[in-house]
């Protein structure tokens, strides 16, 4: 949904410092056009005192101090006059989230499970709350559950609610929000996420505190574990950021680019699941046999030890569990090793093609990786051209839940471009 800015509110009087910084950006209106690009840096932890932000920024003391005034007035900021640090120089205000501001409700849709939570400014989640699936998969009850229960959290909080997102294991087109190939529940292609999602939300009760009506939005839930690791975890710094995961099931990437997500045309790139890395290998729910979706998630795991998991119990987390046990039991080590292979062969083949300066895995890749760190680092160095000279760097994900994490990212998107639209 669109959201419209608010009318601005006007401020008169000339900034004291002009004539001393006048080689910094002027700002007649105190800052306000920099109101967005000032939340995003104290939203991602690179600003934490207003003499930081001002360096930012590239403006003068007086500018940054309207601009966090305004953001502090709009409840999204706290600003502490008591001094940052003991070095010399003027003392500087530290700047933080406020955690009694507003919050956007955060889904997920996994293959076995649902997932909600309430997410704040600055990447803070509450406790997520995981929900089994209901009993009928469609399209419409699935959306419907997931709608309803961040609803309740919405309700059980005084915080005003501004948004509510969502993260799906399957491709979403841009801009239409419709779900291709969604293979884990065969809801139909072209299903119309968006709309319906749009509608469910619209039904749910979620109190008195939240926004009516309430902003919807939804995305690939890898790619919003990329945005949130690029902006709060691992993948901070990088220019270049890959990330890889397999969550419950299948596998899923996704690439960051300057602060910015490449999803091609239409939302579709970066499917690196279907990549083939052994043509004689497991089938695909795609139709292929031996994609990386099939060879290395947790059910490929089980299928290499020659183990069946636990009825009952969330797959990813059993998964997990076989990893850790690789330290000391030879049939969990053999099959951590034939998996770790095939991923390495299939992050050495898309590194070749996006020259990426950071991978970072999550997930149960994430376990693969702490499980087995050399083997996967030698197997995408022997078969990566740029590997062999060191230059794709493997790291582990930092956040627990990425890509709850990444659609709250989504449904603040247009309140960190425009603060001013969010009511007060």
């Amino acid at each position: 949904m669109q959201l419209s800015p608010s009318s601005p509110r006007p401020r008169s009087g000339a900034d004291p410092d002009a004539p001393r910084d006048a080689h910094r950006r002027a700002a007649p209106d105190r800052g306000r056009t920099l109101l967005g690009p000032a939340l995003s840096l104290i939203h991602t932890g690179q600003t934490p005192t207003r003499s930081a932000l001002t360096r930012a920024l590239d403006v003068t003391r007086a500018t940054a101090g309207a601009v966090t005034a305004e953001l502090e007035a709009l409840g999204l900021i706290t600003v502490d006059s008591r001094p940052a640090g003991g070095g010399r120089g003027r003392p500087s205000h530290r700047l933080a989230i406020d955690p009694h501001g507003p919050v956007v409700v955060a889904g997920q849709i996994h293959a076995d499970q649902l997932s909600v939570t309430l997410a704040g400014l600055g990447g803070l989640l509450e406790p997520p709350v995981h929900l089994p699936l209901p009993a009928a998969t469609d399209p419409v009850r699935m959306l419907r559950a997931v709608a309803q229960a961040g609803a309740e959290l919405a309700r059980s909080t005084e915080r005003r609610c501004l948004a509510a997102s969502l993260a799906l294991p399957n491709p979403v087109t841009e801009p239409d929000g419709t779900a291709l190939a969604a293979l884990h529940f065969a809801w139909p292609s072209g299903t119309p996420v968006a709309d319906l999602y749009d509608v469910e939300v619209g039904r749910a009760d979620h109190g008195p505190a939240a926004l009516r009506p309430l902003p919807t939005f939804v995305g690939n839930d890898a790619n919003l574990a990329a945005l949130a690791e690029y902006r709060h975890g691992a993948g901070r710094g990088a220019r270049h950021l890959l990330l890889v995961t397999s969550g419950h099931s299948g596998v899923g990437g996704a690439l960051v680019i300057d602060g910015h997500l490449h999803t091609g045309s239409a939302g579709l790139a970066l499917e690196v699941g279907h990549l083939t890395v052994d043509p004689q290998g497991r089938p695909c729910v795609c139709g292929n046999r031996g994609c990386l979706n099939s060879e290395t998630d947790p059910d490929a795991l089980f299928a290499a030890a020659g183990l069946t998991p636990e009825p009952g119990r969330p797959l990813l987390d059993q998964a997990r569990e076989l990893c850790w046990a690789a330290a000391t039991d030879e049939r969990a080590r053999a099959a951590v090793e034939h998996v770790i292979d095939r991923l390495g062969l299939g992050l050495a083949g898309v590194a070749n093609i996006l020259n990426p300066d950071r991978v970072v895995l999550s997930g149960l890749h994430l376990d693969l990786l702490e499980a087995a760190p050399d083997r996967l680092r030698a197997v995408v160095a022997e078969r990566c051209l740029w590997g062999r000279s060191g230059r794709v760097p493997i790291v582990g994900a930092d956040l627990a839940h990425g890509a709850l994490a990444g659609a709250a990212e989504l449904g603040w998107g247009p309140y960190l471009a425009d603060p001013q639209s969010v009511p007060v």
